[in-house]
């Protein structure tokens, strides 16, 4: 007959089974903590707010598929794709809007990086931003098709990982009944990785409508730990998010994300 008791912890063992080492798991968690570390990642990422809307009456679920995938052009340069899809299930964004869900617009980012760090330790990559419009409902997308410029800068120390990602996107294409796109995305970061792969995230996705003058911006703080799931490198990592400020129609106070990234480490 099966010892149940004895067989729990052996299951446990081999579902949760530790990196080679401590510092495999540390360094994978360091990597992703920089958005363009030469490492195969796919993140899915839950986002949920709500108070959304003139009335406050409303929701929204926000699945974002957000795949890294990092290509070496040659001995000095990598070229580092981050792609965001989003995922959207929402209700009463305004009164009479009713439910929508579906996919979202696509921000398709492309980062040339130097292979090296600069002499004094910086991390820096830039290209081109792109605007998709997926959106399969005219409620979750602009309907535009959008251009511009992205950049992201960052330094590790021991621990600590310290930086910024921007970009700014204007339209250029598109439904002309639809308004026009002129964002500016800014991402201030600051990590704080121990020994034992568990981060600390201090961050704020902040977004400028140039066209509504109104800025958005979620302050949150999420804690992620790496582990190994049967063969499966990943992290899980979760935590809330305030509106420090939002437009009258935008998302208010308390939100929260939960992340799950899976990595696939050279």
């Amino acid at each position: 007959m099966i010892n149940v008791r004895k067989l729990v912890p052996v299951v446990a063992g081999v579902l949760l089974s530790p990196l080679a080492s401590a510092q495999d798991a540390s360094d994978l968690a360091k990597q992703l903590a920089n958005p363009i570390a030469s490492l195969v990642s796919v993140p899915l990422q839950s986002n949920f707010d709500s108070n959304i809307g003139p009335g406050d009456d409303g929701d929204r679920y926000t699945l974002n598929v957000q795949p890294v995938i990092p290509f070496s052009l040659n001995e000095d340069w990598n070229l580092i794709s981050r792609t965001i899809l989003p995922v959207v299930d929402q209700s009463d964004i305004f009164p009479g809007a009713g439910s929508q869900s579906g996919l979202g617009d696509t921000v398709q980012s492309l980062f040339f990086s130097p292979v090296q760090p600069t002499a004094n330790g910086w991390i820096w990559g830039a290209g081109p931003v792109f605007l998709l419009p997926t959106a399969t409902d005219d409620l979750l997308g602009t309907e535009k098709w959008g251009l511009g410029p992205t950049a992201v800068a960052l330094k590790q120390s021991g621990p600590w990982t310290v930086g910024g990602l921007a970009n700014h996107i204007w339209s250029v294409a598109g439904d002309n009944d639809r308004d026009d796109v002129s964002q500016s995305f800014v991402q201030p970061f600051f990590t704080y990785t121990t020994a034992k792969a568990f981060s600390l995230t201090l961050t704020a996705d902040s977004v400028y409508n140039w066209e509504t003058k109104d800025w958005t911006i979620p302050v949150g703080v999420f804690a992620g730990q790496v582990f190994k799931l049967g063969r499966q490198i990943m992290q899980v990592g979760l935590g809330p998010r305030y509106y420090a400020e939002s437009p009258d129609i935008g998302p208010e106070g308390w939100g929260a994300r939960v992340n799950v990234v899976f990595l696939f480490p050279k």
